[in-house]
């Protein structure tokens, strides 16, 4: 009957959580541009739609766009775009294998609902483990199962989480992997024998990791060496023996499956990146104050300071007062261990080697860093109060943190809830002949990708020379009676280009309709 309750509770929970996740999901209407080669990367015949040879310069359909983000009825069964195209870019092939099944449940029609749903569904994974962590890590306490699944929920539903839910790249996958991982290891530490099934489990875990992202191999690492130091020191070298054999075995089943990520990680772009990131010394505090920046808005709704703060004083308080700090069994000891060393060195080491300090990079470990921070916090509570007080103030604090975001309009990253109203008015009312001047220094036209396959007619000008003579030329065949849609790519002279297309066709007016990543977007008429 208990175990009835309990999962009932579980069930419960991730039902609101999925409520949750759709309704924000709903409100996603735009895709980064990392987003849209989550979707190419799966079914197009190469990696960046632009090699085409006719991509620039050319009058296209919306067809020819979309095509990129689709699969199409008679690609359905051709998954080598997945395997290929992962061997030309810059990651391993296993999350676009997922995310090319679920786009197989809207063929012909771009949907943003594969993603997200896979991630939902993922998520689903994902709360179950860090319940199952929270058990653990919480045996002791009264009613830790309660306490658990709501720790859990919490961790969900915060707006790291959320972010992650709706953006469609494999950080869902790899957050997922690493819980598994660590769920997998703490089951480990109490084995005192060679438990095969579990060796299995944790070398089916690393392959799938591996072949998702190659940070995963961050987290991995510095778990190994705990667990070296671990079996070195219990003097227990058979299962020091089996243990590491189970990571090589996963690692050279990885190098058999994708061969491709020796040449991504030491000689691609990306990792020559992450190398000279690792050596610019002086910027390294710069990035994780950054990061930490970033942990505190998304992962702590704003608050991470305040419980921070509140952790030091009450830390001050036993001491001054003489009282003993917290104390932990061994077996407590052991799990936050082995989950908070790795972590904070996996988001040091990705704050670093990142190119970029935004959450993504660190979202695999932003929910086992809130449940380690609520925890320390709640061992304190119980040295100065009653279980009673401790448990309330706990509660409150989640639900604080939990309603921030509605009281100081935090939002999850790249919602792009902003373009709605543009998408569906260039894609109906305003769907008119459309010119991109643009520039090949741009960043990429991905990031543009899902406006151009909303619009029937559109034509890429790259490194235009803006005349009236060749805007005449481009727009001789078209009606543009009702006007003309105009995208300008952020380092070009955006009036001077917008007053020479008004000279050649007796436009008077312009209207700037949107601003997007690196370019804006005008109405003239």
């Amino acid at each position: 009957m208990k175990k009835r309750k309990e999962i009932l509770m579980i069930v419960i929970l991730l039902i609101l959580q999925t409520i949750i996740y759709i309704f924000v999901g709903a409100n996603k209407n735009y895709i980064h541009i990392d987003e849209a080669y989550s979707y190419g990367l799966t079914n197009y015949d190469r990696v960046e739609i632009e090699e085409n040879p006719d991509f620039y310069n050319t009058w296209h359909n919306n067809e020819y766009y979309e095509d990129y983000l689709t699969v199409n009825q008679d690609e359905i069964w051709n998954f080598a775009p997945v395997y290929e195209n992962q061997k030309n870019d810059v990651h391993p092939p296993l999350y676009y294998l997922l995310l090319r099944i679920a786009m197989s449940f809207s063929v012909g029609e771009f949907s943003k609902w594969a993603g997200i749903g896979l991630n939902i569904l993922i998520y689903v994974f994902i709360t179950v483990f860090i319940y199952l962590i929270l058990k653990k890590m919480l045996s002791k306490e009264k009613h830790f199962e309660i306490k658990s699944a709501i720790l859990a929920f919490a961790s969900s539903i915060m707006l790291a989480s959320l972010s992650n839910v709706i953006y469609i790249r494999m950080y869902s996958l790899l957050t997922l992997e690493i819980l598994i991982t660590i769920y997998l290891h703490i089951k480990l530490l109490k084995s005192e024998k060679i438990n095969y099934k579990l060796l299995i489990g944790i070398g089916i875990t690393v392959l799938a990791g591996v072949l998702t992202h190659y940070y995963y191999l961050f987290y991995l690492v510095f778990l190994y060496l705990l667990f070296i130091v671990k079996y070195i020191k219990e003097k227990q070298y058979k299962m020091l023996a089996y243990y590491t054999l189970t990571l090589v075995t996963a690692g050279i089943l990885s190098l058999i499956i994708f061969p491709y990520s020796i040449s991504h990680m030491f000689f691609g772009y990306r990792g020559q990146s992450v190398i000279s990131s690792l050596e610019e010394v002086a910027k390294i505090p710069q990035k994780i104050f950054a990061q930490i920046h970033t942990l505190n808005y998304y992962a702590f709704n704003n608050l991470l300071y305040v419980i921070i703060a509140i952790i030091i004083v009450l830390a001050i308080y036993l001491k001054v007062r003489k009282k003993k700090m917290p104390e932990f069994s061994e077996n407590e000891k052991d799990i936050v261990k082995i989950i908070i060393i790795p972590s904070a060195l996996f988001f040091i080491i990705a704050s670093i080697a990142s190119p970029w300090q935004v959450l993504r990079y660190i979202v695999p470990v932003c929910g086992l860093i809130f449940i380690i921070v609520i925890y320390y916090l709640y061992k304190l509570l119980q040295v100065i109060s009653s279980e009673k007080v401790g448990n309330s103030i706990i509660a409150i604090l989640l639900i604080v943190i939990l309603v921030s975001p509605f009281i100081f309009k935090l939002e999850p990253e790249l919602w792009y809830r902003d373009k709605k109203d543009f998408i569906e008015k260039v894609s109906g009312e305003l769907n008119l002949p459309t010119i991109y001047v643009y520039s090949s220094q741009t960043l990429g036209f991905l990031n543009d990708l899902l406006l151009f396959s909303k619009i029937d007619e559109s034509y890429i000008a790259k490194d235009l020379d803006c005349t009236e003579e060749n805007i005449q030329e481009i727009f001789e065949s078209k009606d543009i009676s009702e006007g003309i849609i105009v995208v300008i790519s952020d380092n070009l002279d955006k009036n001077g280009i917008l007053e020479t297309i008004k000279e050649a066709e007796d436009f008077t007016e312009t209207e700037e309709l949107q601003r997007l990543w690196c370019s804006n977007v005008y109405y003239v008429h």
